[in-house]
């Protein structure tokens, strides 16, 4: 383990100071090589405390990967980066590796895409990151994924404050159809909403097998609407207060880990999605590559295709863009 990871645990486990001798004697280390590590997490904005007694744990960890791995209940290790061109493209860089089990993590993207490879806004300020499984899973269930990540990154958005809901498949966005009243600017434009998260996952396999997947998120934290395209918001513009990133990114990575750990596990994404979503019961319209399909929507099925009740039939829409239409009077 790294010695800075290891020294924030040892100072998180004891509830006072903890001295360098003491420190260095736990974690196997010279006490240069503990001093070294607390100068380490300082500069990476851990305001780790030196008192006559010894060393205090950091009450507020920094934005960053140590940062973001202190107390992280998730099998995941974090490479973080201050400005990188896209979170997705160096978690597929480290599956080329053989690495798995990795949360790749920016405070800032230069070249982000979205889905259909649309331009996605993501200066310093956002949650950025992708994270790189090798689930044993067939192929076929790959989908689950997306609308996992879709459901933690709601979970955190509420636990932040924010009442954030999904809108099918992967966009998590806040207010329009969810409720707020009077709040029918979604209507116009099919949004749904004001959007606050997107979701690209991509992945490479055999036939019937996950050989990697890649999931990016890309969250709106601490942004001004100013800096947003219209349409979007900001976990920050909806609080009316900066949000805690760390705490944040942490969270979404713990609620994914948690849906995502097993197959029995992936078979409560489906139920915790249309807890979440604004779109069932909804009159939608998604076009796809064979023509649009407009009705209700009724349900998702397994792996995340959605059930549109029209006038005909009831469709399963694998993928396409989908649109919140006006409910007739």
């Amino acid at each position: 383990m790294d010695t800075r990871r290891a020294l924030l645990d040892a100072l998180a486990a004891d509830d006072g100071p903890v001295s360098g001798p003491a420190l260095a004697d736990s974690l196997g280390v010279s006490r240069a090589a503990v001093w070294k590590a607390v100068e380490a997490l300082r500069e990476e904005g851990f305001a780790v405390e030196s008192t006559p007694d010894g060393y205090v744990a950091p009450d507020d960890p920094g934005y960053s990967g140590p940062g973001i791995e202190f107390g992280l209940d998730a099998p995941y290790s974090v490479e973080y980066r201050d400005r990188i061109a896209s979170t997705n493209e160096r978690a597929r860089e480290l599956a080329g590796e053989g690495e798995a089990g990795v949360a790749v993590v920016a405070d800032e993207q230069t070249g982000s895409r979205g889905r259909l490879d649309r331009e996605w806004v993501a200066p310093s300020g956002g949650v950025w990151l992708s994270i790189l499984t090798r689930p044993d899973v067939p192929t076929a269930r790959a989908p689950l994924f997306t609308l996992a990540a879709a459901v933690a990154t709601t979970d955190a958005a509420r636990e932040a404050g924010v009442d954030a809901h999904i809108k099918w498949p992967n966009d998590v966005l806040v207010g329009g159809d969810a409720g707020e009243e009077g709040d029918d600017d979604s209507d116009a434009t099919g949004r749904g909403g004001r959007k606050l998260a997107g979701i690209l996952t991509e992945m490479e396999g055999e036939a019937d097998r996950v050989g990697w997947l890649v999931v990016g998120v890309g969250v709106n934290a601490d942004l001004d609407l100013e800096t947003l395209p219209e349409g979007a918001t900001s976990l920050s513009a909806e609080r009316g207060e900066r949000v805690d990133r760390r705490h944040f990114a942490a969270t979404l990575l713990e609620r994914f880990a948690e849906l995502t750990e097993s197959l029995e596990a992936l078979n409560r994404v489906l139920p915790a999605w249309r807890e979440r979503a604004s779109t069932l019961g909804r009159r939608v319209r998604v076009d796809t590559a064979d023509g649009p399909v407009e009705g209700t929507a009724v349900d998702v099925a397994e792996p995340g295709a959605l059930v549109v009740d029209t006038d005909e039939r009831r469709r399963r829409v694998h993928a396409g863009d989908c649109e919140h239409l006006r409910d007739a009077e």
